[in-house]
């Protein structure tokens, strides 16, 4: 089984959508999700899994330090921020940034809901291409 930690800045919306499309998707990865700060859950972003049949309701916004225990194979990175403010893993995790737009901050001002889901879905299905390809598009 592969542990691939999921990492961005608040944990609310990208890594959760990782986390959930890795454990909807794939039963030989072990997902996690956490990030620098949380920030909670982003609404949209359940929204919009739950139109793709992914239920992240459970999930909750948490930070690198509540996973002190688990020894990841992989921790990537989803926004330059995590990337840039990443910590230190001990062991053999290896480190992958693969970045993705920011939902929140491209629909910030768009007032018509499904020009803001939009976005989310847009972003949502770019994240599921990525897990789809896990392990061998995390390597270099």
């Amino acid at each position: 089984m592969t542990r691939v930690l999921f990492l961005c800045t608040g944990n609310s919306c990208r890594s959760q959508m990782a986390e959930g499309w890795a454990r909807h998707l794939r039963d030989d990865v072990e997902a996690y999700s956490a990030g620098v700060a949380t920030h909670g859950l982003n609404p949209d972003a359940v929204t919009v899994m739950a139109e793709a049949g992914v239920d992240i309701t459970a999930n909750r916004s948490k930070l690198i330090d509540d996973l002190p225990d688990v020894t990841f194979d992989y921790v990537v990175t989803l926004c330059g921020h995590a990337a840039e403010n990443c910590p230190f893993f001990p062991g053999s995790a290896k480190r992958v940034h693969r970045g993705f737009d920011d939902p929140p901050s491209l629909a910030e001002g768009v007032s018509d809901e499904q020009e803001r889901l939009d976005i989310y879905r847009r972003v949502r299905d770019e994240i599921r291409a990525m897990v789809e390809g896990i392990p061998g598009n995390l390597e270099d």
